[in-house]
């Protein structure tokens, strides 16, 4: 069984400075700072694109972790989806998608993703992964909304 959520978040980006701000690897890193992820095999800096991949080291509840994501859909700068092709979950998909707003942009990111484990893995989804999940999509897209003040 999948988990799924939705963030929205509003800027005074235009449509194009977000959907790159979204693929670029030295954005997400600076965002992630916390979790001190870094890139270290694929793309590894500037901007990722369809077909490409890249492979993230991290610490995420004290352990190192590391994921291989690939770019399977693009249309910019309308949407582009990365999903997870090597990594500590069963499925990880994200969709990343950009709309005109009288103020700017609108980005919707929607996640779905299935832990590794049976029982235990479904309660972990829903009671934390989730939530942290979450908070992790919405601490990215406050650097992201916040590039232009930042002059980035």
């Amino acid at each position: 069984m999948a988990v799924n959520f939705e963030c929205i978040t509003r800027t005074s980006l235009s449509r194009r400075e977000l959907f790159d701000l979204a693929r670029s690897v030295d954005a997400h890193k600076e965002s992630m700072a916390g979790s001190r992820e870094e890139a270290v095999a694929g793309v590894t800096s500037g901007l990722i694109s369809l077909g490409e991949e890249v492979t993230w080291r991290a610490w995420h509840f004290g352990f190192p972790l590391r994921m291989t994501s690939r770019i399977s859909e693009m249309e910019a700068p309308s949407y582009f989806v990365d999903e997870q092709i090597k990594g500590p979950f069963r499925r990880f998909r994200h969709v990343h998608e950009f709309k005109d707003d009288p103020a700017g942009t609108v980005m919707i990111d929607r996640i779905e993703f299935a832990a590794p484990l049976g029982f235990l893995g479904r309660l972990a989804e829903r009671l934390v992964l989730a939530r942290y999940l979450q908070k992790l999509i919405e601490t990215r897209n406050r650097h992201l909304a916040g590039a232009s003040i930042r002059g980035i």
